[in-house]
């Protein structure tokens, strides 16, 4: 059984995806580029303000299902110039206490809409 989540505090979807499912006590975050909800628009220019944009996006979808960045086990952060990676670590560690979850990294050759970042996470309950 699998249950979507949906808040308006992280931006729609641009595909056929959901922002999270929930599945048992698992809940999948779909990758959140630095898009403000708000707006519409990337929250900067700069790999600081688009990775808090992107992980202030997850923090809301796990809120709206009751969890927090505590519950996150793993995440997946696609980086459009891993030459970014050290600055992108600086604001992802101020997200997260320990024991810190799981992640891997990756430059990827391009990202929706030119994002410099998107990062998807997998939480658990309890």
């Amino acid at each position: 059984m699998k249950e979507a989540i949906h808040t308006d505090k992280a931006p729609v979807a641009i595909g056929p995806y959901s922002q999270a499912i929930k599945s048992g006590n698992t809940l999948y975050v779909s990758g959140q580029i630095p898009i403000d909800p708000a707006s519409g628009e990337f929250a900067g220019d700069s790999i600081e303000a688009q990775t808090r944009q992107s992980l202030t996006n997850i923090k809301h979808i796990l809120e709206e299902a009751g969890l927090s960045m505590d519950n996150v086990l793993k995440t997946t952060v696609l980086l459009k110039d891993i030459n970014d990676f050290s600055a992108m670590n600086e604001v992802y560690g101020s997200f997260f206490k320990e024991p810190y979850p799981a992640r891997a990294a990756f430059q990827a050759a391009a990202l929706p809409k030119g994002a410099l970042v998107e990062i998807e996470a997998i939480a658990e309950a309890g």
